[in-house]
């Protein structure tokens, strides 16, 4: 026999840790898309850079577009496992699947029925995680309306995925990819990367499906509208209302840039480091720990910071400082002033830059998710409607959008420079393109989070109006005479 459970449940450790295990998925998913599937079907496989970026970032605009599919339906479903759990049930075999089918292309394809096969395995991949985490992202709002707590939930997601981001990162290059006779660089063996792909399926199936049945026994305290019918017109023109709300544009437009400044950094990263800072393979795994503290240290911070400064204010800071800082090595590189290739002292200045600059980063995404939530109320009071998964639906909708347009930036700069052969000029180059756009793209951001303005005195005075809108409409249901 279960024991019921209580509303006060939902702000436990418990239900914190069950809800961010599933984010492990995703970071693992992020890691592979991010990181090194534009280095592996590149150097590995052999196709163009330029031509790779192109099909992976047609595969983020058709995910983009989903999504918001997603939000709605996730928003609108009604049975009796809730509004989000059989949406994510559904995406654990097939996420896995497919992850696993992305890193193992047919031999002996051509370049054009390879790239083909990119486009169609990589867009499921993207499908199915979807449809796993704009569910669960939603369910931050209904859990929880407190300011604080919320911070606390996206703390605990970003441990998570984060945390499977820089474990997963150390693991590939540090143990799943292995030289041979024939690849002496183990980056540059294909069959390390089927071992990845395995242990990446494994490890996501396991996560998505601990996380939905460990958060199931919440589902009947969550805070969700009463059903309603609408048709396919309605539901489109509140879902533009919804969009169109002025607080959640600014967060929306601020992502839109960090999120393409984003996608070109870590398309590039892994050629960075192979090409400008000539890192061995052991070194590049050695790199990975450098997010360790951005696991725990960010999920510490930014709670008592945001409680005491605001979460804008906090956001801005480490939005500033996580810029400033990631620039500064690559900048003085350039200028002939940072240590050369193949010393100590080059590992350990960029091992410290990195620590930072991911810490401020997963900060500064904490309180971007927790900005978001307090969206949700502020738009609730004026339209009358909650719809948590449309706008989380509609972030993921942008970051994975202009995502595509920094892959795009990054194999049109690849193929410019030249910047997958080795010659010395080739990575400097590639580096004198990388650094402005950059900060222009993260200093639009900037400046577009400075309009944000929904403080704790506003989030809560929106709490107490659906409170008491909410009792009102219970009292007149309770007084109407029977029908």
């Amino acid at each position: 026999m279960s024991i019921p459970v209580t509303r006060a449940e939902l702000g436990s450790l418990r239900a914190k840790l069950f809800y961010g295990f599933g984010s492990i998925a995703f970071g693992i998913k992020d890691f592979g898309f991010g990181q090194i599937l534009l280095f592996y079907y590149n150097k590995v496989i052999g196709l163009e850079p330029w031509s790779v970026s192109l099909a992976i970032a047609a595969v983020l605009c058709v995910d983009a577009v989903i999504d918001p599919v997603i939000g709605q339906v996730s928003d609108n479903l009604r049975t009796p496992l809730g509004r989000r759990h059989p949406l994510m049930y559904a995406a654990a075999l097939p996420a896995a699947l497919t992850f696993y089918l992305l890193w193992i292309p047919p031999h002996g394809w051509s370049q054009s029925a390879t790239l083909v096969y990119l486009f169609v395995v990589a867009t499921a991949v993207r499908f199915f995680v979807s449809l796993y985490e704009i569910p669960s992202s939603a369910m931050v709002p209904e859990m929880t309306d407190d300011y604080d707590s919320r911070t606390a939930f996206v703390s605990i997601r970003y441990v998570f995925g984060f945390g499977a981001v820089v474990l997963m990162n150390a693991a590939t290059f540090g143990l799943l990819l292995f030289a041979d006779a024939a690849h002496p660089d183990a980056r540059f063996n294909p069959a390390g990367y089927s071992r990845f792909a395995l242990a990446g399926a494994l490890i996501m199936v396991v996560s998505i499906l601990v996380s939905a049945r460990g958060t199931q026994r919440y589902v009947p305290l969550f805070r969700a509208p009463k059903e309603r019918r609408a048709g396919v017109g309605t539901i489109l023109r509140e879902g533009l209302t919804t969009l169109s709300h002025g607080q959640f544009l600014v967060v929306f437009c601020a992502s839109m840039f960090g999120a393409m400044a984003i996608g070109l950094a870590t398309s590039l990263q892994l050629y960075f480091n192979t090409y400008f800072w000539g890192f061995t393979s052991r070194q590049v795994a050695g790199l990975a720990f450098a997010g360790v503290p951005a696991i725990i240290v960010p999920a510490l911070i930014a709670w008592p910071l945001s409680r005491a400064f605001g979460k804008r204010n906090v956001a801005l800071a480490c939005y500033f400082f996580c810029v400033a800082l990631g620039i500064v090595p690559m900048g003085l590189r350039l200028l002939g002033l940072f240590p050369g290739n193949g010393t100590g002292l080059l590992f350990t200045l960029v091992f410290a830059e990195r620590c930072v600059s991911l810490t401020l980063g997963i900060t500064c995404l904490i309180l971007f998710g927790s900005m978001v939530a307090d969206v949700v109320e502020d738009n609730a009071v004026r339209t009358g409607r909650r719809s948590e998964g449309l706008l989380l639906s509609a972030m993921t909708f942008v970051n994975k959008l202009v995502s595509a347009m920094g892959l795009i930036l990054a194999g049109l700069v690849l193929q410019l420079t030249k910047a997958t052969a080795t010659g010395a000029a080739s990575p400097n180059a590639l580096a004198e393109y990388y650094l402005p756009i950059l900060l222009l793209l993260y200093g639009i951001g900037i400046v577009i989070l400075s309009r944000y303005h929904i403080s704790r005195e506003q989030h809560e005075a929106n709490v107490r109006l659906l409170t008491d809108a909410e009792a009102q409409a219970a009292m007149a249901i309770a007084s109407a005479p029977p029908s």
